[in-house]
């Protein structure tokens, strides 16, 4: 059976700009680590929520969510939840996208160009979520495992004609309405002009752990860790994103004033990375310590009754397929068909008042709309 889907999924390739060889991974014995189960209270409720995290997978198609929730003993709080839908992924300019035209449409609500971060086709800055909050009293917030200046977290605050112009990224986050932000990292930080460094430590009380007794009383926080910290499980990282999820919840709750609410952004970048390089064993514990932070976010929703989450994904990366395991062992086995992204449309899953609203079939600038209408008030 296996020779006969590795010569489909070599077939379903020929003709396409990315073909390759079909690279198979496995990986086996993951410890099981369970999954928070919601107790659903304020799920589809009617009222409208206070505050909204929205976490995204880079990467993160079906296949690479079954992969982990067969390594993880066929259970995870990403499937624990019921309201789910899908979300179309092209750009303005292409109809794979990259990271930053998808991150701007997640973003600011409207589609732009492949590379674009934070302006329109004609390369006008646009205003993002935490802007178009932020006179209404709403604050907000961006955690990532990727660095400050990556697509993802940087659609969410700066406005640049291309996602490579590191400085001018950096540069943008002084201005930012940001509250807090917590990504790599110490030394990317340090590698820009002292002249940034400067402006943005004198909006943002930077911390280079979590666990800085500054943080406690910052009024605005950045977390930026040693590079280690951030980078992939496999090469040391440990639970830097589920952490700095709840910080960055409890951080920004504690600070909204108190008719108001939040909005969090929260990536699990190193999935995207990962299969990128055809890293099944690296993609799987990526997923799995990403839905360690959805637990966060999911426990924080049923702690505060008024929190909608969203988990979706930027695109999914590799064509990935689940093609054999033993879900009781913890052993799972893929194949990746391209090193690049797809045009697969990938799942949302959605948690607590008006998750309904995000059923069906949606583009990933309609997700960016949903959420201002639901805030924006």
């Amino acid at each position: 059976m296996k020779r006969y889907l590795a010569l489909f999924l070599a077939a379903a390739i020929a003709f396409g700009a990315q073909a390759q060889e079909i690279v198979k991974g496995s990986i086996e014995g993951v410890p099981a680590q369970g999954s928070y189960h919601p107790t659903f209270s304020s799920d589809g409720a009617d009222y409208l929520p206070r505050n909204v995290i929205l976490m995204i997978g880079d990467g993160t198609g079906l296949a690479q969510i079954m992969a982990g929730y067969f390594a993880n003993n066929e259970e995870l709080t990403y499937t624990n939840l019921k309201h789910m839908g899908w979300v179309t992924t092209k750009s303005a300019s292409a109809f794979v996208t990259d990271s930053a035209a998808s991150g701007s449409a997640y973003a600011t609500g409207q589609k732009t160009y492949n590379n674009a971060l934070g302006v329109d086709v004609n390369k006008r800055p646009i205003p993002n979520i935490p802007e178009l909050l932020a006179p209404c009293g709403v604050i907000s917030g961006v955690v990532s495992t990727d660095d400050l200046n990556g697509a993802t977290p940087g659609a969410f605050f700066a406005h640049q004609i291309h996602r490579r112009m590191t400085d001018e990224i950096w540069a943008d986050l002084p201005s930012s309405v940001l509250k807090y932000f917590a990504a790599g990292s110490q030394e990317v930080f340090e590698a820009r002009p002292l002249e940034t460094q400067q402006a943005i430590q004198k909006e943002f009380t930077v911390v280079h752990s979590m666990d800085d007794p500054k943080c406690k009383d910052a009024e605005r926080l950045g977390v930026l860790p040693p590079a280690v910290e951030t980078g992939y499980i496999v090469k040391g990282r440990t639970d830097f994103l589920p952490r700095a999820t709840r910080q960055a919840i409890d951080f920004l709750n504690q600070r909204r004033q108190e008719d108001k609410g939040f909005f969090l952004m929260v990536e699990g970048a190193r999935i995207d990375k990962a299969c990128h390089s055809n890293d099944f064993p690296s993609a799987v514990k990526e997923l799995l310590d990403f839905d360690l932070a959805i637990a966060e976010a999911i426990k924080f929703a049923d702690e505060d009754g008024s929190t909608l989450v969203i988990i979706s994904a930027d695109h999914e990366t590799s064509g990935l397929v689940v093609w054999g395991g033993d879900p009781s062992k913890g052993n799972v086995e893929g194949v990746h068909i391209t090193t690049w992204h797809t045009a697969t449309p990938v799942p949302l899953f959605s948690y607590g008042p008006h998750a309904q609203d995000f059923m069906g079939v949606q583009g990933n600038e309609q997700v960016a709309q949903k959420i201002l209408k639901l805030l924006r008030r």
